[in-house]
């Protein structure tokens, strides 16, 4: 714990810790709208996408954002016109771009040997984020809370019912949409913190454990960003106690929390 306070004294430690933070609380909420309309694959297969984004910059020499931005952002929307015109296919089309993905990431990395230069990428290192990512993290979590914020009536309305809120007059497509490039904002600014194979786990699972709690849809949303909030800063500290991949303890925190309020739920009954 001694050692744990003393890191806090270090300015690269604070910003990891704001941007972090920020960045899991803006997952989880966006999480609850991915798992209450099952699209939480949608996290998965752009978390895929975001590892072959990371390989065609390391080839290119380019900035990982520059690339990753607009190609997930694409990948979003292909995605989900996908699932929308071919509504059995969905799933499938997930399968196909995360498995492409996937497959060209290590094509790539095996022709230019850029592996190295995206290990970090690949399991989380949260501590070796740069102050330029720090700052790009904030202004992505900003922008999301503050177009969930701004849109939160018609994204409730979409999210629980897309048929009533059609007939409200509401472009429920639109804001499927936006949902999509949000998700795929939350991957990239994500990928310091648990890497991209882990990054769908803060997305979805605070909000599938939130859904043990009985409430509204504000009620379910408060309670998933105080489970990332805590879970985040648990996974960080079991990080740096034991010198492992901060992705790694986060989501094993989370399971294990899951896991027990899904067993004192049901114990309960």
């Amino acid at each position: 714990m001694a050692e744990f306070l003393e890191l806090l004294n270090y300015g690269f430690v604070i910003r990891a810790l704001i941007a972090g933070a920020l960045i899991s609380i803006c997952a989880s909420v966006i999480g609850v709208i991915l798992v209450l309309k099952h699209y939480s694959l949608i996290g998965h297969g752009l978390s895929e996408i975001g590892f072959a984004s990371l390989s065609i910059a390391a080839a290119l020499n380019l900035p990982y954002m520059l690339v990753s931005i607009p190609l997930m952002i694409l990948s979003a929307f292909g995605i989900l016109f996908v699932s929308q015109k071919f509504k059995s296919s969905g799933d499938n089309a997930i399968a196909i771009a995360s498995t492409g993905a996937l497959a060209l990431g290590i094509l790539i990395n095996s022709l230019n040997n850029t592996g190295a230069n995206i290990f970090s990428y690949l399991f989380g290192s949260v501590l070796a984020m740069s102050e330029n990512d720090f700052w790009v993290s904030i202004i992505l979590s900003i922008l999301i809370l503050a177009v969930y914020i701004i849109f939160y009536n018609r994204i409730f309305l979409t999210t629980y019912n897309s048929e009533y809120a059609r007939s409200l007059g509401i472009n429920s497509t639109f804001y499927d949409a936006l949902i999509s490039i949000l998700t795929a904002f939350i991957v990239v600014a994500g990928m310091r913190i648990t890497g991209t194979l882990l990054i769908s786990g803060i997305i979805i699972l605070p909000a599938m454990t939130a859904k043990n709690f009985s409430g509204g849809f504000l009620r379910i949303t408060i309670i998933a960003g105080i489970i990332s909030f805590l879970t985040f800063t648990a996974g960080i500290f079991l990080s740096l106690a034991f010198n492992t991949p901060a992705g790694a303890g986060i989501i094993l925190v989370n399971i294990i929390l899951m896991a027990l309020i899904f067993i004192f739920k049901h114990h309960d009954r």
